[in-house]
């Protein structure tokens, strides 16, 4: 995992991509559309959240486009991009029961388990293949944010944890939006090991408040934990850009 922080990944643009990427873009969002429909079969959908969830893996699609079209360096979009545009498909899909009104269970768990094994694939073949980018590693948090939302509204409307849960759903986008008032958050960050695994921790916890396997109060206590963790890791981030602000 890349982890869910914002930190950007350095890379030289070597030029804008060819007109392959589109191509390869749109061969992608073909086979992530048959994900979604496939997922069907697992997860509980109605046609409207079939055609939601479909909607917006299009737009992701799009927007990664866009991006490509921006500053991506490569001619190819490569075997990283395209486990990264499927796991989108895969969040996407977790839309389905949310529409339908069946949130959370062991269905929602075993997708999202998928998308998270997912993650421990784009970064390796990104490296394997020298197609690393600053894109890559943006999409990359995206998809890792999408999913932490996702599972975190799965578990406020399917089980008996509060709203305190979206402090693992929204923290990120708060500090995205937080970066927009003070520029110096967006300041690139050191990988550091511990915010790969409080990541991880994160969507595993998520994934299995799910599940009915966590008695209630242990479940509220998970999810409790889980926040602090995330919480004094973007605590440590702040403090560490702060301390290095122009």
């Amino acid at each position: 995992m890349r982890g869910i922080h914002p930190f950007r990944l350095a890379a030289s643009r070597r030029g804008r991509p060819a007109g392959t990427v589109p191509a390869q873009i749109a061969a992608t969002a073909i086979g992530g559309l048959a994900l979604i429909a496939a997922s069907r079969g697992v997860l509980t959908g109605s046609a409207a959240g079939t055609a939601a969830a479909m909607a917006a893996f299009l737009l992701v699609c799009g927007a990664a486009l866009g991006a490509m079209r921006r500053g991506y360096p490569h001619d190819r979009i490569g075997g990283c991009n395209v486990v990264t545009l499927l796991r989108a498909g895969l969040v996407c899909a977790l839309l389905m029961p949310l529409v339908a009104g069946r949130p959370a269970g062991w269905a929602v768990a075993g997708v999202a388990g998928l998308a998270l094994v997912l993650d421990g694939l784009d970064g390796r073949l990104a490296r394997r293949s020298g197609l690393a980018s600053r894109f890559g590693a943006r999409f990359d948090i995206e998809v890792d944010a999408a999913l932490a939302l996702v599972l975190a509204l799965h578990v406020i409307a399917g089980t008996a944890v509060g709203a305190e849960i979206l402090v693992l759903g929204l923290t990120r986008y708060a500090f995205e939006a937080a970066g927009l008032v003070w520029p110096w958050l967006r300041a690139d960050l050191p990988d550091r090991r511990w915010r790969k695994a409080i990541c991880v921790i994160q969507i595993v916890t998520l994934i299995l408040l799910q599940t009915p396997l966590p008695p209630r109060d242990l479940a509220i206590d998970l999810a409790r934990l889980a926040a602090v963790l995330l919480a004094a890791s973007f605590a440590v981030d702040v403090a560490w850009l702060y301390r290095h602000r122009p």
